[in-house]
């Protein structure tokens, strides 16, 4: 079953340029990991301190050993210099799939 990542962080619009490269390296980490489907990051439109989080994982498996990755403790470690704050993100099990 997929299972999906979606939500929100917040990071200060005067910070996202120097923690840019940080996102870089969290994205070409995760996208290279096995059973990672997508993995993407979008700073909102309307609200540049807004950036909204959509991950798919191959199963609740992939997700749980992306956890534990190098990378992931790196991405977390770098939280508290760049303000990132108020982390609400939801799962989603997947059972079907369709085009629209």
């Amino acid at each position: 079953m997929t299972v999906l990542v979606a939500g929100t962080v917040r990071v200060p619009p005067e910070n996202l340029t120097a923690f840019k490269p940080h996102m870089d390296a969290m994205l070409a980490g995760s996208r290279a990991e096995d059973g990672c489907l997508t993995y993407s990051y979008a700073i909102d439109v309307q609200d540049p301190g807004l950036i909204r989080v959509f991950e798919a994982w191959r199963d609740q498996a992939a997700l749980d050993a992306h956890f534990q990755t190098a990378h992931m403790a790196e991405w977390r470690s770098q939280w508290p210099q760049f303000g990132v704050s108020d982390r609400r993100l939801s799962l989603y099990e997947v059972a079907a799939e369709r085009a629209l």
